[in-house]
């Protein structure tokens, strides 16, 4: 991130020992270092949720890609079935009728010859 080398720190640590003082020193390295320490865990965080979001988006996509190729295959059996009965209903075959809402059921038993008493 930043191109500090050995000389650049040995610096700012001669010009802070000067400026703070050799008593308060450790407690100011101390505080830098806390405060560095919860930016360091501030921008974690912050770049988690931002990839956490990105690959949430990135699902979603595949999702409505996937939902549109789906609804695409439906359409495409749903007008070959219908090409399918028009063709059969062109061609003389009978039609079938939609279920109705009274179903009769048959009766299968068998039948006994009516027994002359």
């Amino acid at each position: 991130m930043f191109d500090i080398g050995f000389a650049e720190l040995l610096i700012i640590g001669v010009v802070s020992l000067l400026v703070i003082g050799p008593e308060r020193l450790p407690g100011a390295v101390r505080t830098v270092s806390l405060w560095l320490g919860r930016f360091k865990r501030s921008f974690n965080e912050i770049r988690q949720e931002i990839e956490q979001e990105l690959h949430n988006d990135a699902i979603l996509q595949d999702l409505k890609k996937t939902s549109e190729q789906v609804q695409q295959e439906a359409n495409q059996v749903r007008d070959s079935l219908r090409s399918a009965a028009e063709s059969l209903d062109d061609n003389g075959g009978n039609r079938i009728a939609p279920p109705s809402s009274k179903t009769q059921v048959a009766d299968n038993r068998p039948t006994q010859p009516a027994s002359d008493n």
